[in-house]
């Protein structure tokens, strides 16, 4: 039997929820958090194998692309710690009902917001 819905897989035209926007940051912060550590481990045993090495690596984390990779790693950071402690406030019990959940989505990404950019005021 066929169904009659109507389908819309035109991506640009769904509205999703703000609890949809932040889920999908939280689980992308966490791709790029796994890949960030990564590169700073990398960046921990070179600087930590030789005067020389240390070296490099503090002469590398002084340039723009370095500072920018470093604020993208540290802005996952804190959007992923903000997210995963909401999540942490839903398992005890508040803020489970649907506009709990919109109002606890949009007070992730207040703060977030506020907290990524004084991390960039910091770093730069």
């Amino acid at each position: 039997m066929k169904s009659q819905r109507p389908v819309n897989l035109d991506l640009r035209t769904i509205k999703l929820p703000v609890t949809a926007y932040t889920s999908i940051l939280h689980r992308i912060s966490g791709v790029i958090l796994f890949v960030g550590i990564a590169i700073m481990l990398y960046a921990l045993d070179k600087s930590l194998s030789s005067e020389e090495g240390f070296a490099a690596v503090k002469a590398c984390m002084t340039s723009p692309l370095a500072k920018l990779v470093i604020w993208g790693l540290l802005s996952a950071l804190l959007y992923h710690l903000v997210a995963g402690i909401r999540h942490l406030i839903m398992d005890a019990g508040i803020g489970e009902t649907l506009e709990g959940g919109k109002l606890g989505s949009k007070i992730v990404i207040v703060i977030s917001v506020v907290i990524i950019v004084l991390a960039g005021v910091w770093i730069w």
